[in-house]
């Protein structure tokens, strides 16, 4: 028989249960005491064993006595809202085991680091000291031996790591010492995170409690990393090493401030292995080097990583990485990677690629990248991309794309998904934008064809046509442009102009046809419209004679022509047709 008396105002430690004598595991055990007590229980499966059997001896005793006797010693429990946590006491140990006068330079401090909950030796813990940055790391037994200079009277030691706390501790500069010291887990309670759309910042950490058939629960602990983006770059992940890499892990939250810097590789720096931890004012790196960020001048021989932001000016032989913002010239021989924000000027010789906005302008040999909008110019050999808007201009070889176009696009190929600018290539796509298929008559070919594309502003027209008769026949060809004007919804009229190359039954002479029409235009349905208007066009032409079957002169003699000097040859025409879409 069980029975229970809580008293709902008191502390979940003082409240009292009654329960019969009993042997039973101890996960069976706390089930109990948390079902009638109404409460939780929280702690790390690690620290204990739930299928260890224990006898209880019954009776009515508070929470607290109750979980003294199922564990006697070793173990303390607090209070969080309504959970009881159990964790191990925390193991007290004597810091300085050792010491000894060192040397007049140089003085060494050993020791291990360990968890004060398990009492267990933690590998890959940062042990530093701030101001000298001399920096270690423990190794897989979380033994470490770090030198420190003499001539320095003061000394403190910071170690990090991890999901732990971090612990500082006073050492007695001049003296070889032995050392132990102990890190606290990080708690968890009170981590409660509300994500929705409109908070500005994402919080450092989300820890979510995922509950388990067996009343447990896991715990995942999501980190902003913010820090680590070089190290994850495939630059990165090659060149650092994987003592860098822990370091910043446990170093994300510290960064110093130093004048100059000279590194020969990442790691081998005047600032020691805390090279990453540090903003420089000027650094120069003969290979490469791997700084904390730059707010001056850097330069590389081969490239330059820099974890946080760099500012002014930046040069690397082959290429430079950057994790935060770039503000100011960065130039590199290959290519700029900027994992955060753009203002000023980058220059590749290959690529610029910049994962978020870009204000200024993006020079390269082959292809730009902008990650979000971007408001100046990008300067292509190739290709350049915009993912979101583009307030500026792009001039690329092949293929520009930006998502909003609020500027102007030049390239062979120009795409955009909405368009409130203009597009100048051969071919130019705008997704949302304006698209019509248009076949027409004219006076020089009665059977003819058109696609135009871009927006009402400015679009692109692919065009040809045919005259079929076979003692007079044109082949034609071109490209050309025109702007479309809204009278209402049923009105308007359209503007364009065009370039054909005729074919006139030999290459071996140019035969290039120009014009230019405006069209009254009236919509019929929504997929279609009719237009009809004038043109005015100009032959010119140095084909001295007909080919057989071909028709020659262009215009026939039944129009008036004007003689424009040098075989030029112009004369008012008409275009009507219709289009679709």
């Amino acid at each position: 028989m069980l029975a229970v008396t809580v008293s709902s105002k008191a502390q979940l430690l003082n409240r009292e249960i009654t329960l019969a004598p009993n042997r039973q595991s101890v996960e069976d055990l706390l089930e109990l005491i948390s079902n009638q007590g109404n409460f939780y229980f929280s702690y790390n499966s690690s620290i204990l064993r739930r299928d260890s059997i224990v006898s209880y001896p019954g009776g009515t005793r508070t929470v607290r006595a109750a979980l003294n006797l199922i564990f006697p010693s070793g173990y303390e429990f607090r209070e969080s809202e309504n959970y009881i946590i159990i964790r191990r006491t925390p193991i007290r140990i004597q810091l300085i085991t050792n010491e000894q006068p060192a040397g007049e330079n140089n003085y060494f401090v050993t020791g291990v680091v360990r968890d004060d909950q398990t009492g267990e030796r933690i590998a890959a813990a940062s042990i530093y000291e701030k101001e000298r940055l001399a920096a270690t790391l423990t190794d897989e037994s979380g033994a470490f031996r770090l030198r420190l200079k003499s001539r320095y009277s003061n000394a403190s030691l910071t170690v990090s790591k991890e999901f732990y706390e971090d612990t500082t501790v006073r050492i007695r500069s001049g003296y070889n010492q032995a050392v132990t010291i102990t890190l606290s887990p990080v708690e968890f309670s009170g981590a409660d995170v509300i994500v929705a759309p409109g908070i500005g910042t994402v919080p450092d950490s989300l820890f979510i409690a995922v509950p388990q058939p067996d009343s447990s629960s896991i715990l995942y602990i999501y980190k902003k990393m913010d820090s680590l983006k070089v190290q994850r770059t495939a630059l990165g992940k090659f060149l650092l090493s994987s003592r860098l890499k822990a370091q910043s892990i446990n170093l994300s939250k510290f960064f110093t401030v130093r004048p100059v810097q000279v590194s020969l590789t990442p790691g081998l720096s005047s600032n020691g292995k805390l090279n990453a931890q540090v903003v420089n004012n000027f650094s120069f790196n003969v290979f490469g080097g791997y700084s904390g960020g730059v707010k001056g001048f850097e330069l590389g021989g081969l490239f330059n990583m820099d974890k946080k932001d760099v500012q002014y000016v930046q040069v690397g032989g082959l290429f430079n990485i950057v994790g935060g913002n770039m503000t100011g010239v960065q130039i590199g021989g290959l290519s700029n990677t900027v994992l955060g924000s753009g203002d000023g000027l980058q220059i590749g010789g290959l690529n610029n690629f910049t994962a978020k906005s870009v204000r200024g302008v993006q020079v390269s040999g082959i292809s730009n990248y902008t990650g979000r909008s971007l408001t100046g110019m990008q300067l292509g050999g190739v290709t350049n991309f915009v993912r979101d808007t583009l307030k500026g201009a792009q001039i690329g070889g092949v293929i520009n794309f930006a998502r909003k176009l609020k500027g102007v696009q030049i390239g062979l190929i120009n795409v955009a998904d909405t368009s409130e600018g203009y597009s100048i290539g051969l071919i130019n796509i705008v997704l949302k934008g304006y698209h019509k298929l248009a076949f027409y008559n004219n006076e020089v070919t009665p059977f003819n064809a058109a696609f135009k594309t871009g927006n009402h502003k400015l679009y692109s027209i692919l065009l040809g046509g045919v005259h079929p008769d076979t003692t007079k026949r044109i082949v034609t060809f071109g490209y050309g442009v025109g702007t479309d004007l809204s009278f209402g919804k049923t009105f308007g009229m359209m503007a364009e102009f065009s370039a054909q190359y005729c074919y006139l039954g030999t290459w071996d002479y140019l035969n290039l046809l120009n014009r230019a029409s405006v069209q009254l235009r009236v919509r019929i349905s929504k997929w279609l419209e009719v237009y009809a208007g004038p043109a005015f066009s100009v032959m010119i032409s140095d084909q001295p004679a007909a080919v057989k079957g071909w028709q020659y002169p262009i215009p026939s003699g039944s129009f008036k022509t004007y003689d424009l000097g040098e075989n030029r040859t112009g004369w008012l025409g008409w275009h009507a047709g219709f289009q679709l879409f």
